[in-house]
């Protein structure tokens, strides 16, 4: 019986699977990027997350000023005093150069947002990319060899679950030393277990489609099986996943520094800015409202865009 099945399995030939299943993938995504047009929410989570990354690659033209240069002492400037209030020019204030204000040092808060883009989006890109990449090859790991390898790495993350993923970030930055690169790692470790239980469910349930079996029963490599056919597979709803966890993964990091375990002064980082000014809500609103709102408007963006490709992307949505 086993020797018919893999004589079966011999004349349908991966050649004819394979190229069939990665087809069905390729389609998936086609389909997928007419249906985010014909989404509001991704159209308006792509403009916002668009705007953003274009904000932070251009930083130094948006600005007006130095973001870590105090203007105290500077040739124009005498008089100014720290957490000066924004200065909207239509409405004819007396200093429109800031137009955002000042903040407690004498320091531009319009320049120190803008450079704040390029911070946090940084460390929300490179966290979930970092969390992606380990997540992944470990739940590939642990579902396509299963028996003790599954065992030992789905301990691990269920162990690593265990804990708040916050108060963990927190206990890893506070053994490791404060700062933004350990903050990121920090992060790193706790995003981890998301995407090894996501890609080990994937493969768990790709590894016995007939495509797959006629590889192995070919003798294919498992290397091979998993780079060619189980990883373009199973890639659709890690990626929905990690767009919805940039914005976390931003709070979270913004969270660290707010609590003096992130990005450290002069830094421009939303949460650092929050941080400095929290004993000013009152007294100097501007100095909390618009680093709040900077990431209030990127975790929106990157939730709606998050939503649209989970519905883009479901094939049990009828969209006739």
């Amino acid at each position: 019986m086993q020797r018919a099945k893999v004589k079966f399995m011999a004349s349908i030939s991966p050649a004819d699977l394979a190229p069939e299943a990665n087809y069905r993938s390729a389609n998936l995504w086609l389909e997928a990027l007419r249906n985010l047009r014909h989404s509001p929410s991704a159209v308006l989570g792509s403009i916002i997350i668009g705007a953003l990354i274009i904000i932070a690659i251009a930083a130094p033209v948006f600005a007006t000023h130095d973001p870590i240069k105090t203007m105290i002492g500077v040739p124009g400037e005498t008089g100014r005093l720290p957490s000066k209030p924004p200065c909207i020019p239509i409405l004819g204030c007396e200093d429109p150069q800031h137009i955002l204000g000042l903040d407690l040092n004498a320091r531009d808060l319009y320049s120190r947002v803008i450079f704040g883009t390029r911070t946090s989006l940084s460390v929300g890109i490179i966290t979930i990319s970092l969390s992606i990449v380990a997540g992944t090859a470990l739940g590939i790991t642990a579902g396509f060899m299963g028996g003790r390898v599954d065992n030992i790495i789905m301990r691990l993350m269920d162990v690593v679950l265990a804990f708040p993923a916050l108060l963990l970030a927190i206990s890893i930055v506070t053994i490791l030393g404060p700062g933004l690169t350990n903050a990121l790692l920090g992060i790193t470790i706790t995003f981890i277990p998301q995407y090894a239980r996501l890609s080990r469910a994937s493969v768990l349930s790709l590894k016995e489609q007939e495509f797959v079996v006629a590889e192995r029963a070919l003798g294919a490599k498992p290397l091979r099986i998993v780079l060619a056919h189980i990883l373009p597979n199973a890639i659709t709803p890690i990626i929905v996943q990690g767009t919805l966890g940039v914005g976390t993964a931003i709070l979270d990091a913004a969270a660290l520094s707010f609590l003096g375990l992130g990005a450290q002064p002069p830094t421009p980082e939303w949460g650092q800015i929050l941080s400095e000014s929290r004993n000013y809500l009152f007294t100097s609103p501007h100095l909390v409202f618009f680093p709040g709102i900077a990431i209030m408007i990127t975790v929106l963006g990157f939730n709606l865009l998050g939503d649209g490709m989970r519905d883009a992307l479901d094939p049990r949505l009828n969209r006739s």
